[in-house]
């Protein structure tokens, strides 16, 4: 296991990228083909960067990514992407300021993640809270036929949330990429053609 967690970590740091994740996003990408030159795309739980790097790399100079985490960030990014250090719980004037400015978006990517605690359940719990609130961020800032892409630890409600997610988007797929850790519970949701919300 340690060797199959050093060859991501050697190969982020040897293609500066800041974090392993990148190649999760990478497989998802290469899986569902969700990137394209141009687009507007909203980074959720965005630090260190890669995710943010990889998503600035695909969109080119005429795309922008709004990437948002309450943690900050050291890395440098470039000039079509924007990160910004926010709680996406607290409506904030800058935060909302900062999301509508680029509307509509064509894909909202979540990789937020709870602070472990060791305690399977409230992991979980955890977790789904951060799923559910991306997915509130969706049906004002998502574009009709946009995706969306949110990382979920499993559980006993994922069930109850991808039922959510079948009534907002004309596909949804569950896929865990090579690059997850064997032992985690991560996975991640793909919502594919957003239609807005039934009802």
């Amino acid at each position: 296991m340690k060797q199959y967690r050093d060859h991501y970590f050697k190969r982020a740091k040897k293609e500066n990228y800041p974090a392993r994740s990148v190649y999760k996003l990478q497989e998802l990408d290469k899986r569902f083909k969700v990137f394209a030159k141009g687009q507007n795309v909203m980074d959720l739980g965005a630090a260190p960067g890669s995710w943010t790097l990889f998503a600035a790399k695909k969109v080119g100079d005429t795309g922008r990514v709004l990437a948002v985490d309450i943690q900050s960030t050291d890395t440098a990014f470039p000039d079509n992407a924007t990160f910004l250090q926010a709680d996406v719980f607290e409506d904030s004037p800058e935060l909302l300021a900062a999301m509508d400015k680029q509307l509509p978006y064509d894909l909202i990517i979540s990789d937020m993640a709870p602070k472990t605690t060791g305690v399977k359940f409230a992991d979980q719990a955890n977790s789904l809270e951060l799923c559910e609130r991306a997915r509130d961020i969706v049906p004002s800032r998502l574009k009709q036929g946009g995706h969306f892409i949110v990382k979920i630890f499993d559980g006993p409600d994922v069930k109850e949330y991808i039922d959510s997610l079948r009534k907002m988007f004309s596909k949804v797929k569950r896929f865990k990429p090579k690059s997850c850790r064997e032992e985690s519970k991560e996975f991640f949701i793909v919502g594919l053609g957003f239609r807005g919300i039934e009802g």
